[in-house]
């Protein structure tokens, strides 16, 4: 199982919308195939472990990170392949939490003489689907608040004023999340005072490239601007401003698409956002942003997890907050929970969840 939760890792950045799967087939002792899932190569991992073992698959056992699918979409039931290659024991890490499967599947091959084993790494393999769990019941994204901050909870020393923090270690694992969304959301106030390019510097393979949103409400967004500059029809702003103003249609001719949504109270209501992330069949974003976006964030309630990156400075108390917030919120503000510290070089990190992405979503996705 430990293997085809490696094997899955590799289709970060190149299943989505479909879940992240690796496949092992096992057969006295020695592994006879396995795959990973690739979205523009179709096949599930399963088929393509068949595929790879041929009659060897006979009397193998299969292991899955992913319960196998039976129903039909881009491409045939797993389970039927599972069943008619011989198949004698299949263990899955989890349940599919998509409701057209949701232990179907595992059903299916009980009652064809199969035997099957579950929860083996199960808390790994629902940590790596934890997005497409979010956003095949619900339509929406996974988004995560990502923030480099001091000690004493500062991300910049004022307004405005770009502040570099964390070390070469927290860089580096800010590029593997950004690798594994699909969309980065901003707002303009970063744009403005940072001028970032916002791109996936990891070198690694991905089927789409990363969409760059950013929450735009005047169209500030400078025609100089390095996101201008590098646009390859990945930067969508969200505005209030007109589509039809003069800025809007210079900022397409430059290659960003300005999409207007409608406020909410006096500004850009983050739900619909997300709501239209969700649509463009986006499963993850990471929020990288300044103090006003992430507490408007926070308050619209659109963030499912944090990851704080410290470094062991103190800033002192004119820097800029994580948030902004008002006082009634803290009282009323849920602890994060399945709370995670891990090191990196000189920072830390602190990773959380605001609620239980498998828990707290159980409407159906609608179509």
């Amino acid at each position: 199982m430990r293997r085809a939760l490696e094997l899955a890792t590799q289709g970060v950045g190149r299943a989505h919308p479909n879940p992240a799967v690796g496949a092992v087939l096992v057969k006295n002792g020695r592994a006879v195939g396995s795959a990973f899932h690739v979205y523009d190569q179709r096949d599930h991992a399963e088929i393509a472990a068949l595929r790879r073992a041929g009659g060897r698959a006979r009397h193998a056992t299969l292991y899955v990170n992913l319960e196998p699918c039976c129903h039909t979409g881009r491409t045939g039931p797993c389970t039927d392949r599972i069943i008619a290659a011989g198949v004698t024991r299949v263990v899955a890490a989890m349940r599919d939490p998509n409701p057209q499967v949701a232990g179907q599947g595992l059903a299916q091959l009980r009652r064809a003489g199969i035997q099957v084993t579950t929860g083996i790494h199960e808390q790994d393999a629902l940590r790596l689907n934890e997005d497409f769990a979010r956003w095949i019941r619900t339509g929406l994204p996974l988004v995560t608040l990502k923030a480099a901050l001091t000690l004493d909870g500062q991300i910049a020393m004022c307004p405005g004023r770009a502040t570099p923090i964390t070390g070469e270690a927290s860089l580096a694992e800010v590029q593997r999340m950004r690798h594994a969304a699909d969309a980065l959301l901003t707002g303009i106030g970063t744009v403005l005072s940072d001028d970032p390019r916002l791109t996936d510097r990891t070198g690694l393979p991905r089927r789409r490239k990363l969409l760059r949103a950013v929450v735009d409400s005047r169209l500030r967004l400078p025609l100089r601007s390095k996101l201008v500059k590098f646009a390859e029809s990945d930067v969508v702003l969200f505005t209030l401003a007109s589509a039809h103003s003069a800025k809007a249609q210079l900022l397409e001719q430059a290659g960003i698409e300005v999409f207007r949504v409608r406020p909410r109270g006096g500004h850009v209501d983050l739900r619909e956002v997300i709501r239209e992330l969700g649509r463009r069949q986006i499963l993850n974003v990471l929020l990288e942003a300044g103090a006003a976006l992430n507490g408007a964030a926070l308050l619209a309630g659109i963030v499912d997890k944090m990851v704080l990156f410290y470094a062991p400075k103190i800033m002192g108390t004119r820097g800029v907050p994580l948030a902004q917030v008002p006082s009634w919120w803290f009282p009323k503000a849920r602890p994060l929970s399945h709370v995670v510290l891990r090191d990196l070089d000189a920072d830390f990190s602190v990773e959380g969840y605001v609620r239980d992405v498998y828990r707290d979503y159980r409407t159906r996705r609608k179509n």
